[in-house]
């Protein structure tokens, strides 16, 4: 009997081959349409939701917050989730995720208050950070070549920074079509703005992949196991064993590196270091006095309410102040509309930089030995994202741009290198629970702190005019610092199994 060919999944067509590799695809890049979405609306939502300018202080500190919290449910979460990945099956826990993290921005677009913002778009991540590892466990025990195994994974991967750039132009589209229309759309069931029509996008995934599901199979070597009796009961106990502890400390610690360079550096970039471009000197110029003189309307109204006494003249003061508060919104309205122009520019930027990063990685992994891989991404991120963030940042905005491309090519390539290696140095019954450790508690809980550790500690104890300007230089270090530290992780990551080469003959 002929046996399949390289990589192919035993029993299954062609056409079921590639509609898993298709359904991957899909999950990836709506992982990130998913994930990306805060920094390109959350400065906006902020802003509303707690009725302040898009670059105040309470903006700034809720940015970084809602960052770290929602990364650290989704860690949490997604930590327990590896395990049921272990337990239920790389399918079912999959189908579970994709439906958490398309619900739940639908959910987020109606919020009042903050708290709901901040509960859904916890649900969304938690969403994403389960499907992630249960994809790529499930695509690595699909395809038992080692070389169609990389080419799937690394291919695939690469379809989540089209997810990054699917985002911002959606966002751009429709904050676009909001300058031109403000009242919005009259059939939507939510007010009228560009943050919540993006998060009803967020609905899409589900329905696409959920509709894909039922076609593709669950993990063979998983399901035959299971079948069998044979599989062993996940632990995180034996992730620290002495065969795996090493592995399990030194690839934890290397996720938390990328996250952080992410979450500390880039992520904040579009959120809370646009506003300081130079390149948008000229609007606040333009509009500033408009603005200073409303904001002085605002405050008067304010005062005058608090001295009012009786019903009348409460009721007289409030109006008076709604008055000026809409006066103050269009005032504001030229310069945010550029902000947010700019905002979604930069986005771009970065996602194409990402896409190009992931790319590469794909190219170099069939060429290129594990952990001399990983150093080609490390070494300029060590240089690069000070310079950006602390020379570029100033300076001619193109330039800036172009630094932005590779700060994320080389941060989003460590991403594809972590997925791809997880699942080569964990055992059957605890890959779940392995990538999901390293992934979740290194990358969700430890790295994305890196976003608080900016906005609320570094930033404020820095140097520089205005929020934006010390955002980016606590950026510079941060991403500096991590970069370093991952770089002399790579030349202790264990070398996997299949990776080793023989042991010479006996003599």
């Amino acid at each position: 009997m002929s046996s399949p060919p390289p990589g192919a999944i035993a029993g299954l067509s062609a056409v079921t081959r590639w509609l898993v590799v298709t359904v991957a695809a899909i999950g990836f890049l709506f992982d990130t349409y998913e994930l990306l979405m805060f920094p390109v609306i959350g400065a906006q939502a902020l802003s509303e939701l707690l009725k302040v300018a898009p670059d105040s202080d309470a903006v700034r500190l809720w940015s970084g917050r809602m960052l770290w919290i929602a990364a650290l449910a989704g860690g949490v979460f997604g930590l327990l989730g590896g395990m049921l990945i272990d337990r239920l099956g790389r399918k079912t826990v999959m189908v579970g995720s994709i439906l958490a993290y398309s619900l739940s921005p639908v959910a987020a677009a109606y919020s009042t208050e903050l708290w709901q913002l901040i509960l859904f778009r916890c649900t969304t991540f938690i969403g994403v950070c389960v499907e992630l590892v249960a994809a790529v466990t499930w695509l690595a025990e699909l395809f038992t070549d080692k070389r169609q195994r990389e080419m799937v994974i690394g291919w695939t991967l690469a379809c989540a920074s089209l997810g990054g750039i699917f985002v911002t132009e959606v966002f751009n589209e429709i904050a676009a079509f909001m300058r031109l229309h403000p009242e919005g759309v009259s059939w939507l069931p939510v007010p009228p703005a560009a943050w919540r029509y993006t998060l009803l996008t967020g609905l899409i995934p589900g329905a696409l992949i959920l509709l894909l599901m039922p076609f593709v199979p669950e993990s063979r070597v998983w399901k035959e196991r299971k079948l069998a009796g044979t599989l062993k009961r996940p632990s995180f106990g034996e992730l620290f064993s002495p065969g795996l502890r090493k592995t399990t400390i030194v690839t934890t610690l290397l996720s938390a590196c990328g996250y952080a360079a992410a979450f500390g550096a880039l992520q904040l970039t579009p959120l809370q270091m646009t506003p300081g471009l130079p390149v948008l000197d000229p609007i606040k110029k333009e509009h500033g006095p408009a603005v200073k003189a409303a904001t002085g309307k605002v405050k008067a109204a304010d005062e005058k309410l608090a001295k009012a006494e009786s019903e009348s003249d409460k009721k007289a003061a409030s109006e008076e102040k709604s008055k000026a508060e809409k006066g103050l919104r269009e005032a504001q309205k030229p310069i945010t509309d550029e902000i947010n122009a700019t905002r979604g520019n930069i986005q771009r930027w970065q996602e194409l930089g990402g896409l190009t990063g992931r790319i590469l990685f794909a190219i170099l992994l069939l060429y290129v030995a594990s952990r001399v891989l990983i150093r080609l991404f490390l070494l300029p991120g060590v240089v690069l994202f000070p310079i950006t963030y602390l020379v570029l940042y100033q300076g001619e905005y193109t330039i800036f741009a172009a630094a932005i491309f590779l700060c994320g090519l080389v941060t989003i390539a460590q991403f594809s290198y972590v997925s791809e290696y997880l699942p080569k140095v964990f055992p059957v019954h605890l890959r779940g629970t392995g990538s999901g450790f390293a992934t979740n508690v290194g990358g969700r809980m430890l790295g994305t702190m890196a976003a608080t550790l900016n906005t609320e500690l570094l930033a404020p104890m820095l140097s520089g005019e205005g929020n934006p300007a010390k955002v980016a230089k606590a950026a510079a270090i941060i991403g500096a610092a991590v970069y370093a530290i991952a770089l002399l992780l790579s030349f202790v990551l264990p070398t996997p199994k299949e990776e080793t080469p023989p042991a010479p003959p006996a003599a």
